[in-house]
């Protein structure tokens, strides 16, 4: 029985982007309409909101700047029907860090020896980057990398473009007080940065820019936890600070109590994640918290958007979970992160990385899924492959 070009055009344009290429070798007809726009535009609009693949791994950003390493690993049998090209992973790896990734788009910034910061993204399983104009006040505080601030997004309603978030701290020193950054919006579709009118103010203390929620029309972004304001600050206390992307309006959105009753406290390692799914009938997506203190994870969700109400739904000491070797559990100040909306916790020790199941069919299942060589509190950036094209300009990678 053959398909016709309409059915195989739309049961191909479901599959992940490894598998099309795979694909491509095999059906001569296939390789020909998969190189068609409006066939990689329907594969990425597919994917988009479906459960990553994948995920980077790259060492802990220092003010001294990145390391030159970069590592992918698939989620457990995902080996065969996801990744990215060797020969472009080593490339990432040698010259660039990884910053964000978004519907099969990674947004990087080069790693040489000459001081130049360049900006671009790229999509690994095309081999197509794209480079971005680097604003000049990036340029200039390029030596201090606590002020690359960059985020990714590909949300929008055209599959064809994609937004990336710088937010300037023009401060000279890390650790000063942040009275408020300046929002600048690339724009893929149009290639140019815009400047938002509004500033966003981040209140008093240091922000984590490298773990942002888009949600309710808004980027999020949690606060340390770090012991440097008296209890009758407003900023005691660990928080979220929200920025609306439409007016620029900055609002505070508060942790649940229990999340901060030991707290302020440097050893408090929490972060901020999506959590529900996107489906093409409905969006139930909120924020999850994830706090590890004192060898336990306790994740909770964000119930009421208004009222910052949030309910538990998680909570396991490191102890329990069945790690293969004793030296697996002390997990302090180690890297995170909520994977497929709330489907898995992956998290690393010393050099293993593991997932734990959140979902209702293998609750706190854990299984290990590979070794890495990124040291302590190493980043997480999930990660899906798809064919999503990276902008005007976009050319081959070397």
């Amino acid at each position: 029985m053959e398909l016709s070009n309409n059915v195989a055009f739309e049961i191909f344009s479901w599959l992940p982007a490894k598998s099309i290429c795979k694909l491509k070798l095999t059906c001569e007809s296939f390789s020909e309409f998969s190189k068609e726009s409006t066939f990689k535009t329907k594969q990425a609009h597919n994917l988009f909101g479906r459960d990553d693949t994948c995920f980077f791994i790259q060492p802990e950003q220092t003010r001294q700047g990145f390391e030159k390493r970069v590592e992918l690993h698939s989620l457990p049998k995902e080996q065969q029907s996801s990744g990215i090209p060797k020969n472009v992973l080593t490339f990432l790896s040698n010259s660039a860090c990884v910053l964000a990734s978004s519907n099969g788009l990674v947004l990087c910034h080069t790693i040489n020896n000459n001081d130049k910061l360049e900006l671009f993204v790229c999509n690994p399983i095309t081999k197509s980057w794209s480079f971005i104009p680097t604003p000049e006040s990036l340029q200039i505080n390029y030596s201090n990398f606590a002020n690359i601030n960059l985020m990714l997004d590909c949300s929008r309603d055209s599959p064809d473009d994609f937004l990336v978030f710088l937010f300037e701290n023009t401060m000279d020193y890390y650790f000063s007080p942040k009275t408020s950054y300046i929002c600048k919006v690339y724009h893929g579709k149009e290639g140019v940065w815009k400047t938002m009118e509004r500033r966003f103010f981040p209140g008093g203390r240091n922000m984590n820019f490298d773990m942002p929620v888009f949600h309710n029309g808004a980027v999020h972004i949690i606060s340390d936890s770090g012991d440097y304001f008296g209890k009758s600050s407003p900023f005691y206390k660990p928080y979220i600070m929200s920025y609306n992307l439409e007016d620029g309006t900055s609002t505070m959105l508060e942790l649940p109590r229990e999340a901060t009753k030991d707290c302020p406290a440097v050893w408090c390692n929490m972060g901020i994640f999506n959590w529900g799914k996107v489906t093409s009938y409905s969006n139930h997506r909120s924020i999850c918290l994830v706090k590890l203190s004192k060898s336990a994870f306790t994740i909770w969700i964000l119930k009421d958007y208004e009222s910052a109400s949030w309910k538990k739904v998680f909570k396991v000491r490191v102890k329990d979970l069945g790690l293969k070797e004793e030296k697996d559990v002390d997990v302090e100040r180690v890297g995170f992160t909520v994977m497929n909306g709330g489907d898995l916790l992956v998290f690393s020790t010393e050099n293993k990385i593991y997932s734990c199941r959140l979902d209702d069919e293998r609750f706190k299942m854990v299984e290990e899924i590979c070794k890495h060589n990124c040291g302590p509190n190493p980043r997480f950036i999930s990660y899906s492959d798809t064919l999503r094209s990276c902008g005007i300009n976009a050319q081959t990678m070397p």
